[in-house]
């Protein structure tokens, strides 16, 4: 196939590359290279793909440029993962999660109306159960009280991806990820930042007094579960999956088994909740592993050492 990975020099958007690349299909990759973090850690990630991976420095904002490129290429699927992350900056730059986040999927799927898309796969985020106190997470909870703007537009897009597979016939999934964490990871969420701070001998930050749970999901997990869905369009046009590792840890468990992957001890400053976030998240995957047989496989101590290894190989450019 034919694959469109939006937001390509991301996280999860390079390692997906990576695996669709691996298997052989034709990837073009897009993104903005935005500085939200250090752009040397996301130039780093291309550099690892094949001199053959194609990519296009482009905003999926952009309403000439993107349907240029797919009335060039005519993509036969999506994997949309570009847009502006993180919950705390969305108090501080809401415009940024306007732009990116609704007219850049706004984009995106007007292009996959015009075009022979057979399936957009979607980033959606666990950030849109807000506040839910009923655990596991389902994808039939209630998700109408987002916690930030940045959850709001999360949701604003299942709404979005609905409206048009009903309208226009697309075939959408999407996946809301849980706490994705591994090599080449953010370096403004938790595991990242930690690590880098307890290696510096600086305090880490540890909110609400350790008193939050987070269902952190490996890289590769979450990498199996996208392809999965990939090849699989969903019957009824649009459906929507919970991806995380239905396991989830409390903060100071988490703080402990990466201090033991460090092998040094943590400086921790205690702080109270940061407006935006949220006391738990615990995904059931069960309609995941119905429809598509995902299981998740790595356990937290293997994929915090994997994370180590990696941070402290000469890979990691910000190291």
């Amino acid at each position: 196939m034919k694959i469109l990975v939006t937001g390509a020099a991301g996280f999860i958007g390079y390692h997906v590359s990576k695996a669709l690349i691996a298997r052989g299909d034709e990837v073009v990759g897009v993104d903005n290279m935005n500085d939200y973090y250090d752009v040397r850690l996301k130039q780093a990630r291309l550099k690892e793909l094949p001199a053959y991976f194609s990519f296009v420095r482009m905003d999926v904002a952009d309403r000439e440029a993107l349907p240029a490129l797919f009335a060039k290429e005519r993509f036969d699927a999506v994997v949309h993962l570009a847009a502006q992350a993180g919950v705390r900056y969305s108090l501080e730059n809401p415009e940024a999660y306007i732009d990116s986040n609704l007219v850049g999927f706004a984009n995106v799927l007007e292009c996959c109306r015009h075009n022979p898309v057979r399936h957009l796969v979607y980033a959606s985020s666990s950030s849109v159960y807000g506040g839910n106190t009923k655990v596991p997470f389902e994808e039939t909870d209630n998700v109408d009280n987002p916690k930030s703007l940045y959850a709001a537009t999360k949701k604003a897009n299942e709404l979005m991806a609905s409206c048009y597979s009903s309208l226009y016939g697309i075939k959408a999934t999407g996946l809301r990820f849980f706490t994705v964490y591994g090599p080449w990871g953010r370096p403004d969420m938790a595991p990242m930042l930690f690590t880098d701070a307890i290696l510096a001998g600086r305090p880490i930050k540890v909110f609400n007094n350790g008193n939050m749970r987070r269902d952190f999901t490996y890289i590769d997990d979450i990498v199996e579960g996208v392809v999965r869905v990939l090849d699989k369009a969903p019957v009824a046009g649009h459906e929507v999956y919970n991806i995380g590792c239905s396991n989830p840890v409390m903060l100071m468990d988490f703080i402990s088994e990466l201090e033991r992957a460090l092998g040094r001890e943590a400086v921790k400053e205690y702080m109270p909740m940061q407006a935006g976030d949220v006391l738990q998240t615990y995904a059931s995957t069960a309609k995941l592993e119905r429809d598509m047989g995902y299981r998740p496989k790595v356990q937290l101590a293997d994929g915090l050492r994997q994370m180590v290894e990696w941070y402290l190989s000469d890979k990691n450019p910000l190291k």
